[in-house]
This record gives C-alpha cells, structure tokens and sequence, in this order.
C-alpha cells in the first residue's frame, strides 16, 4: 500500500529506467520506500527517507540514471485551495528584488488544469512578495509536481534550471536564414549519390539556412544528379517534419534551386562569398574579422554565400571572387557528407562568441 503523504524527494528518469533507479536508491538507504511508476506514471519514482537533505544530495552526485532530483519541502491536497495556502509558506523565501516563476507538472485526473495552478498560486506569491514574474529567466521557480491526491513544492534556484535558450544566448537559426549555401552535388553510383543527398538535405533543414543552391560544374551526366536530388529533398521534408512537429516555432523550409557553378558566380558577383576549402586560412586565425564581415553584410540586409565542394572541390579560380578562403580543420580532409555540416557548425561558433564578446547578441539584426 502507497502511502503518498510521506514522500519528500521526487525523481524524473528516462522510460523505462523506473525500477533501476529505484533499486540505487534502495542500495544507498535500505530503509528507504520507494514508489517507482507510481499509479504506472512513467518516468517518475517517489522516495520518502527519514533524511532526505543527506539523501537528495547524494543521489545528486553519484545516481546519473537520475534525471531531475527535487526535495520536498512541502506536501499537501490536490485541490487549487489548498495548494494556495501551502504556497505562502515559500513567502519568506523569495525576496521583493528577485523573480519568480511557478511550474506544475499534473499527473493524474482533477478539476484543474496545469495552467490554473501556476495562475493561482503565483497570483498569492505576487501579492505577497511584491517580487517579478519571470517566466523567462526567472530567479526562483516554485515545482510542483501533482501525483493524483498529492502535490509536493519544492523551491529551486535559477542555477538549477536547464533551458536550451536562456540569456547570453542568441539564436542562431535566424543568422543562417540570411545564409545561401551553394553545394557541388555528389556525382557517383546512384546509392551513394542518394545516400549523400539525403544527408546534405538534413543538414541545410537542420540550420534553416535561406536557399541551397544545387552547382555543378559545366555539363554533368543526369542519374546520378537524380538520385543525389531525390535523396536531398527526402531528406529536407524528414527534418523539416520532425522540427515543425517538435518546435515551438515557425520553421524555415530550405529554397532549393539548380545552376551551374561558374554562371552562379556570375550572377552573384560583387556579394559577400565565403569558400570552404582546405587550402583557405584556418578558420580560427581570421575569426574576429570574419565575424565582423558577416554580421556587418547582415546589418546591411545582405545575404552570405557559403561554397562547399565535393568530390574535386571548389575550383581555385573561384578563389579570386571570394572574401574568405577558408579552412576548418588544417590537416584534416573532411569528406562531403561532413563538409557542409563542419562549416556551418564552425561558423555558428564563431559568430555567437562575436555576438557575446559585442555584447548585442544580436538584438539590432532581427
């Protein structure tokens, strides 16, 4: 039999994982009760010690398993009211000059919904504290995690808060929309030509990057040009349909267009051209001039022409056109499949660190 009410630690894991994280919390303290999937809620396990504070610390530092680990300082009904007046206890805890936020995670059947609690209760913390609402980056977040007939608080610190986009971040998705990737297509046997095709495919929807442009050299022989193009647009629909079912935002679907190399110099003459090529700089050694250059070019409503080869390269006297020549790993020959994934990932560090170095992160170019 569950007895609920007891319960001062809460513990997130991986489906699945549920009973092997209790078995490690039962081998750190054997006199511990532990609820794995309690009422078959996976991912979540229940632990209440007669010394959570020693506990909770240490599954913190040796339980990887572990996933989220928060300590209980209060527990009360699952109804709104109550949990109202168990939330004034954390009062004393949150200062007029910090910011809050309240989270609810609801398991279980209620007359409430998720939303309802947050409202509720950072309504009553607001009035009174007189602190900030920061759903943001806030100081403090109240969790409450509602397991049917239960509800247990916990206070934790913005330290303990892992978001993927926080201050000091720029999103990097909005500089590769000024981005035109100019791409040599890979001309074999016709599985490996698809092959590479759907992995170039991935990796220009992967950085929502504005247009790939498709460039061979002169005339080329068509099927295996088919096949490399089957397999990009296969795999520009596959991510493009996993970031617009998983994003919480408008995602970017890549322009793909055909011209041949050389005419697609000369119809881009005079604009900002980067060629990524062994022979160029390394990377690194121009990294604040080449910043400025593209985020300059950026603030002028510009587009950025990134080059990649593949098989033969880029052509050396394509070189002469370009603002950079550059190299992103000296001694080290990268193949196709890897090329333009290695120059994107290689400019998007560099740009960000400018951007944080700036101290703008960008809020004058979107």
């Amino acid at each position: 039999m569950m007895d609920l009410s007891k319960v001062n630690i809460v513990l997130t894991c991986r489906i699945g994982m549920e009973k092997v994280v209790a078995s490690y919390i039962q081998e750190l303290d054997s006199q511990v009760k532990v609820y794995p999937s309690p009422y078959g809620f996976l991912g979540l396990v229940l632990v209440a010690s007669s010394d959570p504070v020693n506990l909770y610390n240490t599954i913190k530092k040796g339980v990887p398993e572990v996933e989220k680990v928060y300590l209980v300082e209060e527990v009360c009904k699952a109804d709104l009211s109550s949990l109202v007046e168990c939330a004034k206890k954390f009062v004393p805890k949150i200062r007029k000059d910090e910011s809050f936020a309240v989270s609810t995670v609801r398991r279980g059947q209620h007359n409430f919904r998720s939303i309802d609690v947050n409202i509720a209760v950072g309504a009553i913390i607001k009035q009174e504290t007189d602190a900030r609402v920061d759903l943001e980056n806030p100081d403090k977040v109240l969790v409450i995690q509602i397991v049917q007939d239960y509800a247990y608080l916990s206070l934790i610190d913005r330290s303990e808060i892992h978001r993927k986009m926080r201050p000091g971040k720029y999103p990097m998705y909005k500089l590769f929309r000024r981005f035109i990737v100019a791409h040599e297509p890979y001309l074999g046997p016709p599985d490996a030509s698809y092959t590479l095709g759907t992995r170039i495919g991935r990796e220009v929807q992967i950085f929502e990057i504005d247009a790939l442009y498709v460039t061979p050299i002169g005339s080329v022989e068509a099927q295996p040009l088919f096949h490399f193009l089957r397999g990009l647009f296969e795999g520009i629909e596959s991510r493009y349909d996993v970031q617009r079912r998983s994003y919480g935002r408008d995602v970017h679907k890549v322009k793909v267009y055909i011209q041949e190399l050389y005419q697609f110099i000369r119809a881009h003459l005079g604009e900002p051209m980067i060629v990524f090529e062994p022979e160029g700089e390394p990377i690194t050694k121009v990294s604040e001039e080449l910043a400025k250059f593209v985020l300059d070019n950026i603030r002028k409503n510009k587009k950025i022409i990134l080059l990649v080869g593949a098989r033969e390269g880029i052509p050396v006297g394509i070189f002469r056109f370009a603002n950079f020549v550059l190299d992103v790993a000296p001694g080290i020959v990268i193949s196709t499949e890897y090329a333009l994934a290695s120059a994107l990932i290689a400019m998007s560090t560099i740009l960000h660190n400018y951007l944080v170095e700036e101290k703008t992160l960008g809020n004058d170019i979107v």
